[in-house]
């Protein structure tokens, strides 16, 4: 029993060490970000928010373009990526649990999971822009190929592996007897799932999206090489776009002077806080929704 209370302090105590850990450092990434922008939180102001101008030549530097980029393109591809990861989900959580097709669905998405996002570049060039390209020469629009769509669509496939695999965990846990409650009752399989199954799990479900988005919103490489890099303010999806992301990766090695370096250090800061507060927005919801 001694060796057992000994072995339970330590574990309680590397936990707390760890949560110190991870609090200093995110603490500390906080910190160092708001001292490199310093120059550009004063000369820019709150213009850096609201204004579309993003002209170094000028020292005119405002992200709004790159803030509304990066919330439309996340945005599309959750939704995409909502709707086929919930489905997969449901597929590999329920119906194909076990067996030797349960098993290469389950590797196929985990494999999804790991290939770089260079790779996903590649593959949106030589193959999702030509698609799009062929849609906005349908659509009468200048045909790119790269786009806000294009992107949305590839960023979509990158992180539906995150919240397919999460929602897989969370169905296959919903308690057995449920479900064959409600099927003693008279309900049919699928009813089952979408009035039992779903609505039981829709915490962890809805947890594992959140989880997609803060990958969206990072996202850098791979949307940088499909979506067209332009620093203007757009609702055509079909057209050129960027994100925060994005303008970091593409100016970065290339600026000059302390405002314009410290203007793309603001804007990491910017995403750094605009993902903070989705997640802790995020955990609200799914604690909410938990209780209900």
């Amino acid at each position: 029993m001694k060796g057992t209370r000994i072995s339970d302090t330590a574990f309680r105590s590397l936990l707390v060490i760890g949560g110190i850990a991870v609090s200093v450092l995110l603490v500390a990434i906080l910190f160092s970000l708001f001292v490199a922008s310093k120059p550009a939180l004063v000369a820019n102001g709150l213009r850096f928010l609201t204004g579309t101008e993003w002209d170094p030549v000028q020292n005119r530097f405002q992200a709004l373009p790159f803030v509304f980029g990066t919330l439309l393109t996340s945005l599309i591809a959750l939704i995409i990526s909502t709707v086929l990861s919930l489905a997969l989900a449901v597929v590999m959580g329920e119906y194909y649990r076990n067996g030797p097709f349960a098993f290469i669905l389950q590797t196929a998405v985990e494999l999804l999971a790991g290939i770089p996002s260079v790779v996903y570049g590649f593959i949106g060039l030589f193959f999702l822009v030509p698609v799009i390209r062929l849609l906005q020469e349908a659509l009468g629009a200048p045909p790119y190929g790269v786009s806000i769509l294009t992107a949305s669509i590839l960023l979509a496939f990158m992180i539906l592996p995150y919240s397919a695999s999460i929602g897989r965990e969370i169905i296959s846990l919903v308690p057995a007897d449920l479900k064959e409650a409600a099927l003693s009752l008279g309900a049919t399989p699928s009813e089952t799932v979408w009035k039992v199954t779903l609505p039981y799990a829709r915490s962890g479900i809805l947890g594992g999206v959140l989880l997609s988005l803060g990958r969206a919103l990072g996202e850098t490489m791979a949307v940088t090489m499909v979506i067209g890099n332009a620093n203007g303010f757009s609702l055509n999806i079909l057209g050129p776009g960027t994100t925060m992301a994005s303008v970091i990766a593409n100016e970065f090695s290339e600026a000059s002077g302390d405002v314009y370096l410290a203007s793309l250090i603001e804007i990491a800061l910017l995403l750094f806080v605009i993902t903070a507060l989705i997640n802790i927005a995020g955990k609200i919801v799914v604690t909410r929704m938990a209780r209900m």
